[in-house]
């Protein structure tokens, strides 16, 4: 009579469980699941062609203001001042060039882009030109 009691529990157990993992699956394959687009190019593509396409335009001094000036109006960890001629003098004769490959990818202490994690090379061209204008 033990046998069967162990049965009566085992039993609807197992059958719970049998049941229940296919929702269980459903569930996970459920979360799991990504939204993917395919784009092609010279297609619009949903939210990614809308939100680069919405960027509006910043001014080189927003730019600098927002991340650069951080650093370069301060000198922290050895960054040239922005304005200070003796300390952008042995940096010049590399060349803009190479001043702007420096700062895209960052050299020394100073992170690639400086604080400008969504900036365009071209815009961080413009902003080392600013820098260098202003320290001439």
């Amino acid at each position: 009579m033990k046998k069967n009691k162990y049965y009566l529990v085992i039993l609807p157990l197992c059958a719970l469980f049998l049941f229940n993992g296919k929702k269980y699956d459903e569930s996970v394959i459920e979360r799991i699941h990504l939204q993917v687009n395919l784009c092609l190019e010279g297609q619009q593509c949903g939210q990614v062609a809308q939100s680069s396409s919405s960027k509006s335009a910043r001014s080189v001094d927003q730019i600098y203001t927002s991340g650069c000036a951080a650093c370069h109006d301060a000198g922290v960890a050895g960054s040239p001042i922005t304005g200070n001629i003796s300390q952008w003098a042995n940096r010049i004769p590399k060349g803009m060039d190479m001043l702007v490959n420096n700062a895209y990818n960052g050299y020394n202490a100073m992170p690639a882009k400086g604080l400008c994690t969504d900036c365009s090379k071209d815009e961080i061209a413009a902003v080392v030109k600013y820098m260098l204008d202003k320290s001439s």
